[in-house]
């Protein structure tokens, strides 16, 4: 579930940044994702409220975001498909405490975030 999570971070980062979809906030750049020790129910339950509010046709079989197959990755491009569109703010990451807003540093062509992972 680790790898997958770290898997699904690293698309989502790489995605957002080839997009352009990121917004600086004091200098970083913000996305949000779901928290790897979410169960299964808040990871539906998110997927269900993000897409009842924001368009995630991305999240389709056979489009770039729907792999990898899993609910950790579809929850955190949901989430983070709310997060850019309903303005960026800390609470529209949180999820009922699921979801994470981690900033990404960029130097130097390589992406780290701010914990240096």
């Amino acid at each position: 579930m680790v790898k997958a999570a770290a898997f699904s971070l690293l698309l989502l980062i790489f995605s957002s940044i080839s997009v352009g979809t990121l917004k600086l906030v004091d200098g970083q750049k913000t996305w949000c994702v779901a928290k790897p020790s979410s169960d299964a129910e808040a990871l539906q339950a998110n997927i269900n409220y993000a897409c009842s509010q924001v368009d995630c046709r991305v999240l389709k079989k056979g489009c770039p975001c729907s792999s990898p197959d899993n609910l950790i990755n579809y929850a955190s491009i949901a989430m983070n498909l709310y997060y850019q569109c309903k303005g960026r703010n800390k609470w529209n990451c949180d999820f009922k405490n699921s979801g994470l807003s981690p900033q990404l540093i960029l130097a130097m062509g390589t992406a780290t975030t701010s914990n240096g992972w």
